[in-house]
């Protein structure tokens, strides 16, 4: 069997995450939701398996274009009959919402496509197209509404009431809280950015289909026709802001976002634990979508161990985090010195004089190479990556005064220091 396929076998069979599951089941779920997922996903405790995955996935898409429709149809229905733009304008967004949920469903068909040799890190990155492509169509259709509400604001036409429009509008509230929660659940059980961001434009209508209720109220009572297109304006210019937040939470981890700081606390506690790690330094993640990320990192041991033993502690770290958190992991092997007293006094010496000028800094591989004239102090210093490119050129200044400290104290001492961003700052109070 090939590695990549190998790879692949083991990411799709790995063990539901306990954590996950727990969470999903003391949520709370409704009935319903329950029902679905007991009825259309099965094993659906596993959650860490691919299959079960893209199935949560499209029982959470497939019910929104469904409810989303019945919606779309009833308001647009509503507002045809009674004049209302702001009520067709909400039956539109169901109709665009609809839209979303198709595009949601194609990526997870697409993203849940096995690696192969043009793609072996795999198709997971079609959830964040299909993310990006739902945003952009949500700006498209909030673009369209505020004309057509600065239309009816300019030009107001009489809005007929009825209590069948204020029904419509109240199952809408009670159906849009329901699928807010289908989607967070799942989107959490699943850690699907797409499903979570689903989950807020549904609690998203609930506020806007709510603003268009009470300007149904309002025109009602005081005769005052603008406050339709007015109430549809606030409607739009909601859409655009949740649109605009939407592309910027997509685009983010195509771009290369940070890790999450949690993630990055979990690997390196994680590490830690194992017998005769001393330190984590130089970790760095990517992110190929949902499932498929890639991790990285050099794990500090004790140079005087037995080389096969710290080979042997490497191998099932790496091994264990594919298996338990589903990340495809490489470490590096760096010996560490210990017992030297005059390398622990540097080092410490080092720490604290980083801590002091930049707390988010760190130092790592810290070699001493005496010599007849002088003693090289060579290490890494990592920093946050504005510190390498900012004006202020915080880097260069940091090099420098730890330079300036350790000849103000050790003369003879010269610092040999590597610059280099920290890709996943990890830091405790």
């Amino acid at each position: 069997m090939a590695p990549s396929q190998r790879r692949q076998e083991l990411i799709t069979n790995q063990k539901a995450d306990p954590y996950k599951v727990c969470l999903f089941l003391k949520e709370g779920v409704f009935p319903l939701i329950q029902l679905l997922i007991r009825t259309f996903v099965k094993n659906y405790k596993s959650t860490a398996d691919r299959a079960v995955r893209t199935a949560y996935g499209n029982l959470a898409c497939i019910v929104s274009v469904v409810c989303n429709l019945l919606l779309a149809g009833g308001k647009i229905a509503v507002g045809v009959l009674t004049g209302s733009v702001a009520i067709t304008a909400d039956g539109m967004n169901n109709l665009s919402d609809a839209s979303s949920n198709v595009v949601s469903l194609v990526g997870f068909k697409l993203g849940a496509r096995p690696a192969d040799s043009e793609h072996p890190y795999g198709h997971a990155r079609y959830e964040y197209l299909a993310g990006l492509a739902v945003s952009v169509m949500i700006l498209v259709i909030g673009v369209e509404l505020l004309k057509e509400s600065f239309a009816k604001v300019l030009h107001p036409t009489e809005v007929a009431f009825s209590w069948l429009m204020v029904a419509v509008l109240i199952a809408s509230i009670l159906v849009k809280l329901w699928m807010s929660r289908l989607n967070r659940q799942i989107g959490t059980a699943i850690d699907s950015e797409t499903l979570l961001a689903t989950a807020a434009d549904a609690r998203n209508d609930v506020i806007t289909t709510a603003a268009v209720l009470a300007a149904t109220i309002l025109t009602k009572l005081t005769g005052f026709a603008r406050i339709d297109g007015l109430m549809g304006i606030g409607v739009a210019a909601f859409i655009l802001y949740s649109g605009a937040m939407l592309v910027k939470d997509t685009i983010n981890p195509l771009l290369g976002a940070a890790p999450d700081s949690d993630l990055v606390e979990h690997i390196e506690k994680k590490a830690l634990s194992y017998p005769g790690v001393l330190g984590v330094h130089d970790l760095m993640i990517h992110d190929y979508g949902p499932g498929s990320r890639l991790v990285s990192f050099h794990l500090e041991m004790d140079a005087k161990d037995d080389v096969m033993h710290s080979h042997d502690v490497i191998d099932r770290i790496e091994r264990d985090l594919l298996v338990e958190d589903g990340l495809i992991a490489t470490i590096h092997f760096d010996p560490v010195v210990t017992g030297d007293p005059h390398a622990d006094e540097l080092k410490a010496f080092l720490q604290r004089e980083v801590e002091e000028l930049a707390p988010l800094a760190n130092i790592h591989d810290l070699r001493i190479v005496p010599g007849p004239t002088h003693t090289n102090v060579i290490f890494d210093c990592a920093v946050p990556a504005e510190y390498m490119t900012d004006k202020q050129h915080r880097g260069v200044k940091l090099v420098n005064a730890l330079r300036n400290a350790v000849q103000a104290k050790w003369p003879d001492h010269f610092c040999v220091i590597k610059l280099e961003p920290d890709y996943a700052p990890v830091h405790h109070e």
